[in-house]
């Protein structure tokens, strides 16, 4: 199976969610949200870096709880601002 390409809309939208994520997390380490998600701290780490610019809803909502954000509220804030 071939992955069509992200456009530089997606990618920006990865990287603002790896932005937010790593922000909230503030002090923890990523190994004890990661741990807290119920995933990798390398999968953390692509996320976070942007390496994985679409990551899986599931992961995301798992995130989202670890960090004590709402869905809403992290989907408002990876929105692109407005020009």
């Amino acid at each position: 199976m071939v992955r069509t390409p992200l456009t530089p809309e997606e990618r920006e939208r990865g990287e603002r969610l790896g932005r937010l994520l790593r922000e909230s997390r503030g002090g923890r380490s990523m190994a004890d949200v990661a741990a807290c998600a119920g995933i990798s701290a390398e999968t953390l780490r692509k996320i976070e870096t942007g390496r994985a610019p679409t990551p899986a809803f599931f992961t995301v909502a798992a995130l989202a709880r670890a960090l004590g954000l709402s869905m809403d509220e992290l989907a408002g804030l990876c929105e692109a601002a407005p020009v």
